[in-house]
């Protein structure tokens, strides 16, 4: 579904240059779902938006649904945007139009793209739990409800991807844990490929492969799978891996966490060990 290769987003403001993405390397499956975790200007919104046809990559290559995101045009962009992505905003006033009906929110991009559905507007608030709300305005619905609609909305034109950006991020636990599980079952029932940008580790429980990205590159991922539980009980649990990324120089981001624990800074020695690599710290400094 996803294709991106050594891409590198700059932004340029007077004499100023900002490296906002620094040769990210990713690929996600059709039908995938899947979470992209990091900091504060890390990179993971400027892919997001690359990755919905809102900005354009400066160097790279970048593939969604078979399509070169470089050679789209301006309409062909439109286009792409109407039919193949869904977006889901943490702010709400981006995903709602406060003065129409929950239906009439999702019946607008249906409008736009020159057809107009009710019953699969009607359908699409059932699916998110919210059919018996469809005539309430955005101040006569909680956060949660507001952002189930969102999904609604993205839904209205069928995509192939879903992207949320910080779906969960002003709403509470409980309610983040509900909207997780819904995504969880669109990507299910519907086979739709799920991309949660988020700064909240807690997403590992929720989808199948986690990537970290930091200062602009994949740095790590984390995949979910299922491992056998006690024999007698016959019971299964979520486990999860947690995996370098190589970028296509043969680099990797090792943890902080990690260099820390063994007093690495600066240096740190590398050894090929009976089919292991293995690191070692510097030899402490002489007195």
């Amino acid at each position: 579904m996803i294709v991106c290769e050594n891409l590198v987003k700059i932004y340029k403001a007077a004499d100023l240059e900002v490296v906002a993405l620094q040769g990210l390397d990713l690929i996600v499956e059709d039908g995938e779902l899947m979470g992209i975790i990091g900091n504060s200007g890390s990179g993971k919104s400027t892919l997001l938006n690359m990755l919905g046809g809102l900005d354009r990559p400066s160097a790279g290559k970048l593939f969604v649904a078979g399509k070169n995101l470089f050679q789209l045009n301006q309409a062909e962009l439109i286009q792409y945007r109407l039919r193949t992505v869904g977006f889901v905003w943490q702010n709400n006033a981006r995903n709602l139009i406060p003065y129409l009906s929950a239906q009439q929110n999702v019946e607008l991009p249906m409008l736009i793209a020159g057809q107009r559905k009710r019953d699969r507007a009607r359908e699409l608030l059932e699916i998110v739990g919210l059919g018996h709300r469809k005539r309430n305005k955005l101040s006569e619905l909680s956060g949660g409800e507001q952002q189930r609609v969102a999904i609604a909305i993205a839904l209205a034109n069928e995509p192939k991807l879903l992207l949320a950006d910080e779906p969960t991020g002003s709403v509470d636990s409980k309610t983040a844990a509900m909207i997780l599980d819904l995504f969880k079952e669109l990507n299910r029932t519907m086979g739709l490929t799920v991309v949660i940008v988020t700064h909240d580790p807690e997403i590992a429980k929720k989808v199948d492969r986690v990537v970290a990205i930091r200062d602009g590159k994949t740095s790590s991922e984390i995949l979910r799978r299922e491992a056998s539980g006690a024999q007698d009980e016959g019971e299964s649990e979520n486990t999860h891996e947690e995996w370098a990324v190589l970028d296509q120089a043969g680099r990797l981001q090792i943890p902080q966490e990690y260099l820390q624990a063994i007093g690495a800074e600066g240096k740190i020695k590398i050894e090929l060990e009976e089919g292991r690599i293995v690191l070692y710290p510097p030899p402490p400094k002489r007195t």
